[in-house]
């Protein structure tokens, strides 16, 4: 079908079963993608055989910077996304529009790695397709447009959905859409670490990648255990939402890197590669040793990941068990491990902003002994991720948007799928 027939398949409630699956409703996503199409035909006025895909964002629920150091996380995908309009061209170029960017173009004969393009959206497109050429794809060139609802800077990983936005796209035009959702992840992961120069370990692509609510061991990165886990917040009288406190991660990336940095000098001074690895005895019994080698903040950076890696587990397992107070009570303390140990809830390169830990003291006074709280996401700007009664939301969003801005309480609800391709 050409962009116009796609279009009225979407006005004309076509697609509202894919709707209601990957959001709950139909109306606003019927103005969305048909929105979409209009900027795509603008564009690409010449396109026809027109595809649709989606890749969503991603809450870290447990595990807060534990997968770098090969260790356990719970994540879910949510119900913000990344979408694409896409058809095939005849002449050898990908080319991504995404909304408020410049187009990024690829020619398919040149996927090696370029320098002058790390931390730019197009190192992420060249880098998912070299992982695809290396395992035999043969491409062609095609035309996509983007738009995204996931706030950028949130936690909620933006830059993971597009990665696995891309892999779908380019799975289901070149691989028959044989290539695994956690094969996806790790090429998503590859283009981040290898082209676009942040590292970061597998937990926001697996979660973007494989949707629903899941429990994911990185003891092996190559072979991930994960876990489905059937989880609804509401049935607990709670709702989930984000804090969008105003930061952006973008001059940030080496505050993430230090995280990752430092937890290595540990564990290479306990004669390891990774955390997940050490002894934890060895650790706090070589405390002094430790400390003048790498540092006091290394060491509890280290502290933190030993602590949340056992925490993650107790939540696993209260969760499975339906012990949703125990559960907010660990997302607490996993919150203050980050603020006293991890030390990710602002940069010190600029103490003056400081929207999370200002975020987390107003949630905390408000819900007094109710609900939980903590950073969300990789942390230093963003947002921060509440559990609240739904019987206090109306009231918790009016104090925290007093604070932080109209529409900066963002309520999520987990998706059932990851990167999808729509179809009727």
């Amino acid at each position: 079908m050409n962009i116009t027939e796609i279009k009225s398949a979407i006005l004309d409630g076509k697609f509202d079963k894919d709707f209601n699956l990957l959001y709950g409703e139909t109306e606003i996503a019927r103005e969305r993608y048909a929105k979409a199409c209009d900027s795509f035909a603008e564009i690409y006025p010449t396109s026809n055989e027109i595809r649709l895909f989606s890749a969503p964002g991603r809450t870290e629920v447990g595990g807060n910077h534990t997968d770098h150091q090969h260790g356990s996380v719970l994540a879910g995908s949510v119900n913000l996304d990344v979408i694409a309009v896409v058809s095939l061209n005849d002449d050898g170029i990908i080319r991504i529009k995404s909304e408020g960017y410049d187009m990024d173009e690829v020619n398919i004969t040149e996927f090696d790695k370029n320098a002058s393009e790390a931390g730019k959206a197009i190192a992420l497109i060249r880098g998912v397709c070299s992982k695809f050429e290396e395992m035999g794809c043969k491409f062609q060139g095609f035309n996509a447009y983007t738009t995204s609802n996931v706030l950028k800077g949130s936690g909620l990983s933006s830059s993971a959905a597009f990665e696995v936005l891309v892999g779908n796209i380019v799975n289901n035009l070149f691989a028959d859409g044989k290539v695994s959702p956690i094969e996806i992840a790790k090429i998503g992961q590859f283009a981040e670490r290898e082209y676009f120069g942040k590292p970061c370990g597998l937990l926001d692509q697996m979660a973007s990648s494989l949707g629903g609510f899941t429990y994911a061991d990185f003891k092996n990165p190559a072979e991930p255990i994960t876990e489905s886990i059937d989880l609804d917040i509401k049935s607990f009288g709670y709702t989930l939402c984000v804090v969008d406190t105003g930061g952006n991660h973008a001059d940030l990336t080496q505050d993430y890197a230090d995280i990752t940095l430092e937890c290595k000098a540990v564990s290479n001074k306990l004669g390891v590669d990774f955390l997940r690895d050490a002894n934890v005895d060895e650790f706090y019994s070589n405390i002094a040793d430790i400390r003048k080698s790498c540092g006091d903040r290394a060491v509890l950076r280290a502290f933190h990941f030993i602590n949340e890696q056992a925490r993650v587990l107790e939540q696993r397992e209260a969760l499975k068990s339906k012990d949703f107070e125990n559960f907010l009570k660990m997302v607490n303390a996993s919150g203050q491990s980050s603020y006293d140990y991890l030390q990710n809830l602002y940069s010190t390169s600029a103490v003056n902003e400081q929207g999370l830990s200002l975020a987390i003291a107003l949630t905390k006074k408000f819900l007094v002994n109710n609900g939980a709280c903590r950073v969300h996401g990789g942390g230093f700007a963003g947002t921060i991720q509440c559990y609240i009664p739904t019987e206090m939301l109306d009231s918790y969003k009016q104090m925290i948007e007093a604070a932080f801005g109209k529409n900066s309480c963002c309520i999520l609800n987990i998706r059932p799928v990851g990167g999808y391709e729509l179809t009727f």
